[in-house]
């Protein structure tokens, strides 16, 4: 099937489309070695020093300004989400030989889908400058009390049980279904498509984002880990079973967070 709509654009459009995934890791990993952090996102002597500055100094941070904060998210979004759009993309594919689909529309998906991850990631830059702000997170993001750390797996990982997770899980697994039932033509209409759809896996997968905080928002691994599962969760043949799963084991991971200061008396 896939061999008949093979054009020299379908190759453009694909190796544009990993290249800049390609690029947004790239981006992120000198980030993260520009601000002194290992692997899994623990700060060196400089990072230390940086996360421990309070905002409200007189000082250029930019940690602390929105612009520079919104920039290092709205890449993480293209690193981390793009990928999780990879069987939307090739679902839309399939209609254009069994439906009047078009590159044009495949583009409108591409690009409504990211609209909807930059409005998430305006507003959850907004949220990591409210915490920082009122003192509950440190310059890097990280929580500066267990208890937040550990609340925030326990909450994320019970979302995974609820039946707004199973809507719009179900959206985000089968995108087919969601095209047959709100299918419009041409590029606007790819455009209105890729909004809905955006809108659902922001829904289902807004926690996968949040537990940033948990370890810190360069951690390459935390960004690893959660763009893997999000995947997982978005993969046919197994996506149905890893949900629930998951949840369990990020409420295990919290209580073991929110344990751990007593089990190890500190």
């Amino acid at each position: 099937m896939r061999d008949t709509i093979a054009t020299p654009l379908r190759s453009v459009l694909w190796l544009g489309f990993f290249g800049g995934i390609l690029v947004a890791w790239w981006w992120l990993y000198r980030m993260a070695v520009g601000m002194d952090l290992d692997l899994i996102g623990r700060p060196g002597e400089m990072a230390q020093r940086m996360a421990a500055m309070d905002p409200r100094m007189d000082m250029y941070m930019p940690m602390a300004e929105f612009w520079p904060l919104f920039a290092m998210w709205a890449v993480m979004m293209a690193a981390m989400m793009l990928p999780t759009l990879v069987p939307t993309l090739r679902a839309y594919e399939d209609l254009m030989i069994s439906a009047n689909g078009s590159w044009g529309g495949w583009i409108g998906v591409l690009t409504g889908y990211a609209i909807v991850w930059l409005g998430f990631a305006a507003a959850i830059t907004g949220v990591q400058l409210a915490l920082l702000f009122g003192g509950v997170i440190d310059m890097l993001g990280i929580p500066k009390s267990m208890l937040v750390s550990g609340g925030l797996l326990i909450v994320v990982g019970a979302f995974q049980f609820t039946r707004t997770k199973e809507l719009c899980h179900g959206v985000c697994h089968s995108p087919m279904s969601y095209y047959l039932g709100h299918w419009r033509p041409g590029a606007l209409g790819g455009l209105r498509m890729g909004l809905g759809l955006g809108a659902f896996c922001a829904v289902c997968c807004w926690g996968f984002m949040a537990l940033g905080f948990v370890g810190g928002m360069m951690s390459l691994l935390w960004m690893g880990l959660a763009t893997l599962f999000m995947v997982l969760e978005k993969l046919p043949q197994i996506g149905h079973r890893v949900v629930k799963p998951m949840g369990v084991i990020l409420m295990v991971g919290g209580l073991v967070v929110l344990a751990w200061p007593y089990v190890t008396g500190g």
